[in-house]
């Protein structure tokens, strides 16, 4: 998005857009027209830049809430295998937990 001064002198505004991986430059217009699609371009920008940072807070938050979702996870398991050995169990490879045979 510029504006390009042709050789009459006269200023236009033009923007530049991707179409198919190539870049096409789309003529908007001269004077007011061309102030007022700066403007709304402009805008435009500054709402999607917007956005991104939204969604950049959001993940932010969401990975927060995941490491403490995982201390969480790691700390539950933690205490549940101690509660399971104090009642004597054990894991069986590392897989289920089996009640040991006591003889007393």
């Amino acid at each position: 998005m510029s504006w390009e001064v042709r050789q009459n002198g006269k200023r236009y505004y033009t923007r530049s857009r991707r179409v198919n991986g190539r870049v096409l430059r789309e003529y908007v217009g001269g004077g007011t027209l061309g102030e007022l699609a700066e403007l709304l371009d402009i805008e435009e920008r500054e709402e999607r830049r917007s956005r991104a940072e939204a969604i950049r807070d959001a993940k932010l938050r969401l990975d927060r809430l995941d490491e403490r979702l995982m201390r969480f996870e790691t700390l539950a398991d933690q205490v549940g295998r101690g509660l399971l050995l104090e009642a004597g169990y054990y894991q069986h490879h590392r897989h289920e937990w089996r009640k040991r045979n006591v003889l007393e």
